[in-house]
């Protein structure tokens, strides 16, 4: 049996989150022996959207593929940026014609395909097309190239991201939640050979509230005034899910989560 790890990093948050990647990508990619990264890169620049600059470094930093959610257009040079870096993708059930494509063919360094979907929930969310019809055709476009499937749901409601879940089992090898920040613990292989985890929770500070500052959260819950949000400095935390998957069949064999403080990072990961 051929068999691939994939790594997926929990949406990354600001400074904070891309400080985490630089120092601790590699040292998970060798300590795990991972053979590709996938990150959830809508929230990179001070919290929402990302730039191209911020783009080019997650990659040059060792994420192979980088998803996105509703926060994709904050940044107006994603716009231009994601037309020209086919690994930047947007949610797939965005209306025909809107910039970016919502899945992409990667290949690891071995030359190995894996793909990997986006799409983004309904439910209290942006009104798009149906994420759970769209995200099949994606499936379909990329299962005569290859059997390692993984797909980001960016979604708020856990009922959406369950009923995801059971959805594509059998039909990916994993369904990853993302959008919510906040890691959930029912990570799983279902029946089907499917690995599946609710949210993988966020890359970035959690001193705060969902990665941004807590004072200033907690006083728009008080007066109900608009405030500027602003990104959290404190306690960064490394959140993800790593996998592996049997390459011929793309049923997953083991799934683990994982939650590193900068500190584990650098001395628990040592290389």
């Amino acid at each position: 049996m051929s068999e691939l790890r994939l790594l997926f990093l929990g949406d990354i948050v600001g400074k904070p989150g891309r400080e985490l990647v630089r120092r601790g990508l590699p040292r998970l990619i060798e300590h795990f022996e991972v053979d590709l990264v996938v990150a959830n890169a809508e929230n990179a620049a001070a919290g929402r959207g990302v730039t191209r600059e911020i783009g080019d470094q997650l990659l040059n930093w060792g994420v192979d593929v980088m998803t996105s959610g509703n926060h994709i257009w904050a940044q107006r040079e994603a716009i231009d940026y994601i037309g020209a870096e086919a690994r930047l993708l947007r949610p797939a059930n965005f209306p025909a014609g809107v910039p970016g494509r919502g899945s992409y063919l990667a290949r690891t360094s071995a030359g190995r395909p894996v793909g990997v979907i986006n799409v983004m929930g309904r439910v209290f969310m942006q009104d798009l097309d149906d994420p759970f019809t769209r995200v099949l055709e994606e499936i379909e476009t990329l299962r005569g190239r290859t059997r390692v499937i993984l797909v980001d749901f960016h979604a708020e409601a856990t009922s959406e991201k369950v009923a995801m879940g059971w959805h594509l089992d059998g039909k990916v090898t994993l369904v990853v939640g993302t959008h919510t920040h906040v890691q959930t613990a029912d990570d799983q292989i279902l029946p089907g050979g499917t690995a599946y985890l609710t949210d993988a929770g966020m890359t970035g500070p959690h001193d705060g509230v969902i990665g941004v500052e807590k004072t200033v959260v907690i006083d728009k819950f008080l007066r109900g005034m608009p405030v500027r949000m602003e990104t959290a400095t404190g306690n960064p935390r490394l959140n993800g899910i790593l996998i592996s998957a049997d390459e011929a069949t793309g049923k997953a064999t083991s799934v683990q989560r994982l939650s590193f403080s900068a500190e584990q990072l650098e001395h628990e990961l040592a290389v």
